[in-house]
């Protein structure tokens, strides 16, 4: 099972060797063609407006809707997550409407306020009871969630980990801790969609 992760600007790397720790294969994206070829998708945390800017005049939006409605899986991290909402703020503009929900921008703060926390406040039935390591950087928050969308963990009561049909969203950077469970939960989700594929 090939990952591909999009390449245009942000921590793509990091995401790589979290991916093949987690016993994935992954590999950088950045074209239609390439987007098209693999069989799950992660777009990284970096910055927002500059991915939005460097999809201008190609078709790599167009190409994340249609397959991510195809069923892709996909595993979106900050600016990723950012990237797939329904709605944005801090600066308000539309996102790609995949994800249901509100995404503000920088809500916990800029740079100086980036935090490692450890989540107590967990879906123990996919991640455990131990509390999860969770990098923090510029993080957004997620608001008004539609009724299709699962939380998986909480940051004083904000969702910052949520899971919505085939897509994962986190508004922090698993790929930058120590801690595993993300990259695996992801595989799981992969595996159980494989699953059903082959029983159909």
């Amino acid at each position: 099972m090939t990952v591909g992760i999009l390449a245009l600007q942000g921590d793509f790397e990091a995401h790589q060797k979290a991916l093949t720790a987690a016993g994935l294969s992954a590999r950088p994206v950045l074209s239609e063609r390439e987007i098209r070829a693999v069989e799950a998708l992660v777009l990284p945390g970096g910055e927002s407006t500059t991915m939005w800017k460097l999809m201008e005049k190609t078709r790599i939006e167009e190409t994340l809707r249609d397959v991510i409605l195809g069923g892709l899986p996909v595993f979106a991290t900050c600016a990723g997550a950012i990237l797939l909402s329904s709605r944005i703020t801090n600066p308000e503009r539309r996102g790609l409407g995949l994800l249901d929900v509100t995404t503000q921008r920088n809500y916990y703060g800029r740079q100086l306020d980036s935090a490692v926390l450890h989540l107590t406040d967990l879906d123990t039935s996919l991640l455990g009871t131990e509390p999860l390591e969770a990098v923090f950087i510029r993080a957004p928050r997620f608001a008004d969630l539609g009724p299709e969308v699962r939380v998986l963990a909480r940051r004083d009561g904000d969702p910052v980990l949520v899971q919505e049909g085939n897509i994962l969203a986190a508004t922090f950077h698993p790929e930058l801790s120590r801690d595993t469970r993300i990259p695996r939960l992801f595989f799981d989700i992969l595996r159980r969609g494989r699953v059903r594929e082959e029983a159909a």
